[in-house]
């Protein structure tokens, strides 16, 4: 017997050996046990996805001698005959070579004849796309009311090229691409079955090359397994179908954030010399950029479906110091060389200048981050501003001999001790703060100098909120956020406070809607909660009740949008058109 490819001998025989295209075999089956199946049926999607294999399950669920049935038997007349190809009332039709308008009519005359021995005669059209539109038009009417025991199965992978009288009289099935793990574990089913050695990764590779289609992945896997002897390696499968190792796009991708221009050029190098096609390693590359980034951005695995498992956790520790502004901008610079490397005569040349530019490309921040920043920055400057006033009065002590107890610090004793608490928070303009004009060389000569302040900082009673006025410690309080946050303060700034016993402050905020968006962020409202724990020296729980004071952007846009349809719509406006044979060029809201 001669021998059969993988793609014959697995070809499956009921509806649930179809690998992923369930929503379409489950419909079919329900409509066949149900009796509402439909006379003329289209079958379309990519190639090698089971289309003619799910018309021809059809076809044994209909004639089978158990029919109807979802689940053919495979042992009668009718199932071995359609598995052999050479049933009498099942007629497998080419379209591309049975396209003319006489092959059409021939088939409308043989309509008529009940089927031999079946309870079916069925019409199986593969590649029906392909008949001419003088076939489509004979086509039109038996397709319209066919006899009672006639069925018509259609297969296509060009929809698009089918009339639409034809599309309306048929029930459409659309097949979807198989993904990448699908294959290699039908792959790796057969291989098991078959006692063939080969690997996830290679398998993997092989289901890659295939593009969704079951049929190219188990041709290839024929392939490789004619070319090797022995055990199947990665290296093999490689060099065998001339396809680029995944491995490669992960060691230039951490060679680019790393900054290591020398090993991309080693890289490029070696797929050059290995005959791969540059064009194709640049769109597999803008791929793996485009997965980075789908990856960071903690995308939904359903997006990664042509992504194997393994890979997606090198992808996650690839990214995990690198930024989605850097990705997004890596990504998009190679969309925008793309049709240089395919229209350049050296495109190995090209793809090096792309990653020159790549290299000068600094890594950008996000908005978050830029406000952190920015904040840092401001909390570094204050802290090294502060020591200018005291260094400034430095020169006095040395012109009049230091003395152990100066005399400037004494006004300060009359304060009472919280509100002393409160003014060291707020920076150096208290006049009661007596960190900043302490030199910070010797502390243990101030200690024993002042004895009305023996404890430290830390070892401050917390602050008795019930005998303060709410005004003053929120004026202190918003002193002391804008301190050490420049950008919250800012918001705070139109807020009021309230103390609500026994342990609860609720700041009021009546402010625009960049505001308020700013301050509904988890972080920020943590930022503020933190703030006024560490000033108050007690733990509180703070409320933050925002009210928008100016329009809502949404709502500021809709408005134009009205406004200009109202101007437009003007008899004024329409009549000045006319008259004038002209027309809108520009509308401003003022």
């Amino acid at each position: 017997m001669a021998y059969l490819v993988f793609a014959r001998k697995y070809r499956p025989q009921t509806f649930e050996d179809v690998v992923e295209q369930a929503h379409v075999t489950k419909t079919l089956s329900n409509a066949v046990t149900s009796g509402r199946l439909a006379h003329a049926i289209l079958l379309s999607g990519p190639r090698g996805t089971g289309k003619t294999t799910i018309a021809r399950i059809l076809a044994k669920c209909v004639n089978c001698s158990e029919a109807p049935t979802s689940t053919p038997c495979n042992q009668c007349r009718s199932c071995t005959e359609i598995t052999a190809g050479n049933a009498m009332d099942v007629f497998e039709i080419d379209g591309a070579s049975n396209n003319k308008v006489e092959n059409i009519r021939e088939l409308r005359e043989n309509a008529k004849y009940m089927p031999a021995h079946s309870p079916y005669k069925i019409y199986i059209i593969d590649e029906v796309h392909m008949l001419t539109d003088a076939a489509f038009n004979a086509l039109l009417k038996v397709l319209e009311e066919p006899p009672a025991h006639v069925l018509f199965l259609f297969a296509t992978t060009e929809v698009r090229k089918i009339p639409i009288t034809i599309l309306s009289r048929c029930q459409r099935h659309d097949l979807r691409r198989i993904g990448i793990n699908a294959i290699a574990a039908h792959m790796k089913k057969i291989c098991e079955g078959e006692n063939i050695d080969i690997s996830d990764k290679g398998l993997a590779l092989i289901a890659r090359e295939a593009d969704g289609s079951i049929r190219d992945g188990l041709s290839l896997l024929d392939q490789v397994i004619t070319c090797t002897e022995t055990a199947i390696t990665d290296k093999e499968i490689i060099d065998i179908l001339g396809v680029i190792d995944r491995q490669i796009l992960f060691d230039i991708s951490g060679a680019l954030f790393s900054g290591d221009m020398a090993a991309i050029i080693d890289i490029c190098d070696l797929l050059y010399r290995q005959g791969r096609h540059m064009m194709k390693f640049y769109t597999e590359l803008i791929e793996h950029f485009r997965n980075l980034l789908v990856v960071k951005m903690e995308g939904a695995a359903s997006t990664l479906s042509d992504v194997p498992a393994h890979e997606r956790e090198l992808m996650e520790k690839q990214v995990g110091n690198i930024t989605q502004p850097h990705l997004f901008q890596v990504l998009n610079v190679l969309f925008e060389e793309e049709w240089r490397i395919k229209l350049s005569a050296s495109p190995k040349t090209a793809l090096e200048m792309t990653f020159f530019r790549l290299m000068q490309i600094r890594p950008a921040f996000s908005l978050d981050a830029l406000i952190e920043k920015l904040d840092r920055l401001k909390t570094g400057i204050a802290p090294a501003g502060k020591p200018q006033s005291p260094g400034a009065s430095e020169p006095e002590p040395s012109a009049s001999e230091p003395e152990p107890s100066a005399p400037e610090p004494e006004p300060s004793a009359p304060e009472p001790p919280v509100h002393g608490n409160v003014l060291s928070e707020t920076g150096p303009d208290s006049p009661g703060d007596p960190g900043p004009e302490c030199p910070a060389d010797d502390p243990p000569e101030s200690a024993p100098a002042d004895p009305a302040t023996p404890d430290a900082p830390s070892e401050t009673p917390p602050m008795d909120l019930s005998q303060m006025d709410n005004g003053e410690i929120w004026d202190r309080l918003k002193s002391s956020i804008c301190e050490k946050s420049p950008v919250l303060g800012a918001c705070l700034a139109d807020g009021t406070l309230t103390y609500t016993p026994p342990d609860r402050l609720v700041i009021e905020i009546a402010s625009t809607h960049p505001n308020i968006a700013l301050l509904r962020r988890k972080k920020n409202i943590a930022g503020i909660e933190k703030h006024c724990n560490d000033f108050f020296k007690q733990p509180l729980k703070i409320s933050i009740d925002v009210k928008q004071t100016g329009p809502d952007p949404g709502d500021l846009k809709k408005k134009h949008r009205e406004l200009e349809s109202e101007a437009r719509a003007h008899p004024l406006v329409n009549a000045a058109i006319k008259t004038f044979n002209g027309k809108i060029q520009d509308i401003k809201i003022l």
